[in-house]
């Protein structure tokens, strides 16, 4: 087997031209030195047929650019947020930029080591979705002017470009379609957290409560943390079908949430939605394999990751480039799971 590095000048000789001309070509510059058409076709065919592999290290030396992005994720076992990265990955190779990622699993210490080692790593830029007592981190990269975009949550405090989706209209929304479907009680369950989008979540929510003259019983929006998930959602639902006032319908602030929930809502042998109608953020397969399809908010995914990849390499192409912040509006998908009660009786 030949071990031989295939050089710019291996391809030169097979091509009959000069190293100069092959280097243009396999760097993209073959239409700004005015390299003809099937020229420029006949040494890509050649560079592929010999397998020529870049030297990426001596170019990053010459250009001081690695041509890397480091994507933080909050969850990587979270599907919206699997899928995200694999839209992020798709959209930056697109315009040759490989992407690193690591998970925070919602911990900023792991999230802050992350940084550290993508730092050292020399990547160009960024894209994180923050976890919660992250505002440190992002201070520090704005300090050192380390290009970063914000995706799927930011820090209402801090001047940051941004992507992310507009959780307050969705679970406004979310409230509202339940409420029209004709469920009185109505219930949240959310992460104990001090992260904005999930507080805008809650707030969207008692919102469309309020303004469809319903009381906001403290019984009906539960709080659970992250690290205590399973436990935490089977208390929230048992305190929640359990008293005076029992809910007849739950908002899941997110896919992990709602997985937890309908899990143990099926051990309880609770129907959805004749006994408990369902809306949940996030979308998954699952939704769809669950006995009465859920309904849900859907997220602008693939605009939100599209668009975090083209706010970055606008900033890498021009650090001064003006701040962005974008919100995406979610769509909620109507499922069997919030089917309104008058229907439900007629059938």
């Amino acid at each position: 087997m030949n071990t031989k590095k295939i050089s710019l000048k291996d391809i030169a000789v097979k091509a009959g031209v000069s190293t100069a001309l092959v280097s243009y070509v396999l760097n993209g510059k073959e239409k700004e030195s005015r390299v003809g058409h099937e020229i420029a076709k006949k040494i890509k065919e050649i560079a592929s047929e010999l397998n020529y592999q870049p030297n990426h290290l001596a170019k990053s030396l010459r250009s001081g650019k690695t041509h890397t992005i480091g994507l933080v994720i909050a969850d990587i076992s979270n599907p919206f947020f699997a899928n995200i990265a694999r839209v992020v990955e798709d959209e930056a190779k697109k315009s040759g930029y490989t992407v690193i990622i690591g998970s925070s699993d919602e911990k900023a210490e792991k999230a802050w080591d992350l940084l550290n080692v993508l730092i050292n790593r020399q990547v160009d830029g960024f894209i994180i979705v923050s976890s919660e007592h992250s505002e440190s981190h992002i201070r520090y990269l704005k300090e050192r002017n380390i290009p970063f975009i914000l995706l799927d949550r930011h820090f209402p405090d801090l001047q940051t470009d941004f992507v992310a989706t507009n959780n307050y209209k969705a679970s406004y929304d979310a409230g509202v379609h339940l409420v029209k479907g004709g469920y009185e009680r109505i219930g949240l369950i959310a992460y104990k957290s001090d992260m904005y989008h999930m507080k805008e979540r809650i707030r969207g929510y008692q919102q469309a409560l309020r303004d469809h003259h319903f009381d906001l019983n403290p019984n009906w929006l539960k709080q659970v943390r992250f690290e205590n998930i399973e436990m935490e959602v089977k208390i929230a639902i048992d305190e929640m079908i359990s008293s005076k006032d029992k809910v007849d319908a739950i908002i899941f602030a997110t896919y992990g949430l709602a997985i937890n929930g309908l899990k143990y809502i099926n051990e309880l042998k609770l129907k959805v939605p004749s006994d408990l109608g369902i809306v949940s953020f996030g979308q998954a397969e699952a939704f769809d394999l669950y006995y009465c399809p859920i309904t849900y908010l859907k997220q602008p995914l693939e605009m939100l990751g599209k668009t975090s990849v083209e706010f970055l390499l606008e900033k890498l192409k021009n650090p001064d480039v003006g701040m962005k912040q974008i919100l995406m509006e979610a769509k909620l998908i109507a499922r069997e799971s919030s089917a309104a009660k008058i229907l439900q009786k007629v059938s």
